[in-house]
């Protein structure tokens, strides 16, 4: 596996090596010694989640609140979408900025998103299937989410505003400087 630091140092890209042959191919999804090795502290994933969805779903920014939140180590299946990750982190240094990957069944890359984030992505094509795992259980009462279209953090979806489809939660999210209960950087929030 490949691990690959991104413009937000603690959001990382990972890359496994696939084999292929006229059978198929074989791929190693997830080894967490090497992850926990290259990260430097232990993860323990405990949820699996998987959502299918068409061209232009757009599911995010979503948040868990502080004391109950989630790393996600996310990948596609079948399909392709833009994976975007926010730094919602107040003093960090990267507060407010984002990257976007594109996530693919061909590249087979996958990112790890840690908490401290806010996480979406936007389908881009049909019969997508997006899966990710997850290091704390999911707590209806925590919760959260940001505007996908925060001017504030200026994120390009890659598909026009009137072909997006997003659930009636993710239209009204409120903007990053209307949320009380962001991160704090320097926190660790894994114990």
């Amino acid at each position: 596996m490949n691990f690959i630091k991104t413009a937000l140092p603690d959001v990382i890209i990972i890359e496994p090596q696939f084999h292929c042959d006229e059978r198929g191919y074989f791929v190693e999804t997830f080894r967490k010694d090497k992850l926990e090795e290259f990260l430097g502290y232990k993860i323990n994933f405990c949820q699996d989640n998987e959502s299918k969805s068409s061209r232009g779903v757009l599911r995010g920014l979503h948040y868990q609140a502080p004391f109950n939140a989630q790393t996600k180590l996310v990948r596609v299946i079948q399909g392709s979408v833009l994976d975007v990750a926010v730094d919602i982190r107040k003093g960090s240094p990267t507060f407010c900025q984002h990257i976007a990957v594109k996530l693919t069944c061909e590249n087979k890359r996958q990112l790890l998103v840690p908490r401290g984030f806010a996480h979406g992505f936007v389908v881009l094509e049909n019969d997508t299937i997006f899966a990710y795992k997850v290091d704390n259980y999911y707590s209806p009462q925590n919760d959260r989410g940001i505007a996908f279209d925060d001017k504030i953090l200026d994120i390009d979806w890659k598909i026009p505003y009137t072909e997006l489809n997003l659930s009636i939660k993710d239209k009204i999210q409120p903007k990053l400087n209307e949320i009380n209960d962001l991160f704090e950087f320097g926190i660790n929030y894994y114990e």
